[in-house]
């Protein structure tokens, strides 16, 4: 991952000259606006680039687990996808019995960068969600079994990830619910932080920068993140609230915010404007810690869609309330 000058600059809270923003897109929004979507992005160089990325063919646009039927992962987890153009989820876990774990095997190292839920979802992933937070709850042996042959896994593949090009290693793992951290932040500090402390030391000694997207409610440990050396962290503002982000990283850690999703679906474009223009003042100051990005789906209105971009190449100067 490259990094622009706005970018660097705003990471490092050395005054950028505008706020980064970005969007994008899940596949099934090209399944559904198509060619509008496709003029839409050619009408903002600003936030898309003078030449956008838009696919030879709409339909197909997906690829990976966005793909409808289902696959298995090299751990073992079977995937399945009942929508083309949307994310798959696991519906077997291969290490559903605690003893399984004692025979558990890491696979091959492939030196194709970590997915996205690569620590704590794998962890769920392959024991079962349920099981997983028993596994948590009665704290068994088994438990930090199943996370030493998952770090150490990891570890090798990032090992591969530091050798490629590059300013900024790309970490991608959900580690909170809708209201709260599910194991609690005691146990993510005693379980997952030595993990997450041990990965991004090696990325940062071998002069790479740390960006951790994370899915919902982790504010409570976005500090310990930052000890951890994550440079960026990328949370949801839904989940976390504004003023709970703005308490724990203003000024300490960049944050690349997710706009809020759940709203987009159902506000209007003068709603969409207040909230960029919300967390550009309450976030940005004028040394930086702050990017800005929106993830679109296929149940956005297309007038919200642009209503997104339009506030974002509005509000891309810092401004105090």
């Amino acid at each position: 991952m490259s990094l622009s000058q706005d970018q660097l600059d705003a990471m490092t809270f050395n005054h950028p000259a505008s706020i980064p923003m970005t969007v994008g897109e899940v596949p099934a929004v090209w399944m559904r606006y198509r060619e509008e979507y496709a003029a839409l992005k050619r009408r903002h160089p600003i936030i898309f680039g003078e030449q956008p990325y838009i696919p030879e063919d709409y339909d197909a646009a997906a690829s990976g687990g966005y793909v409808s039927g289902s696959y298995v992962d090299n751990w073992g987890c079977v995937w399945s996808n009942i929508h083309a153009g949307l994310s798959s989820i696991v519906t077997v876990n291969p290490v559903p019995e605690r003893e399984m774990i004692r025979t558990l095997k890491a696979p091959p190292v492939l030196g194709q960068g970590l997915p996205h839920g690569f620590m704590f979802l794998r962890l769920t992933d392959l024991r079962g969600y349920e099981e997983a937070m028993v596994d948590f709850a009665e704290e068994p042996e088994e438990l930090q079994m199943l996370i030493d042959i998952v770090l150490e896994h990891n570890m090798l593949e990032i090992e591969q990830m530091v050798k490629w090009e590059g300013d900024m290693v790309y970490f991608g793992d959900d580690l909170g619910m809708q209201t709260s951290l599910p194991t609690g932040p005691e146990k993510w500090r005693k379980y997952l932080k030595p993990c997450f402390m041990r990965m991004f030391q090696y990325v940062r000694q071998a002069g790479k920068y740390v960006y951790l997207h994370t899915d919902g409610h982790i504010h409570e440990i976005i500090p310990d993140l930052a000890e951890c050396g994550a440079n960026v962290v990328n949370p949801q503002i839904g989940a976390n609230g504004l003023d709970n982000l703005a308490r724990v990283s203003k000024g300490k850690i960049c944050l690349d915010l997710d706009l809020d999703r759940q709203m987009f679906p159902f506000c209007t474009p003068a709603d969409i404007d207040e909230h960029v223009r919300e967390v550009v003042a309450t976030l940005g100051t004028p040394e930086g810690g702050l990017w800005v990005k929106a993830e679109i789906g296929p149940d956005y209105p297309l007038e919200n869609i642009e209503a997104i971009v339009v506030a974002m190449e509005q509000y891309r100067s810092y401004f105090s309330k």
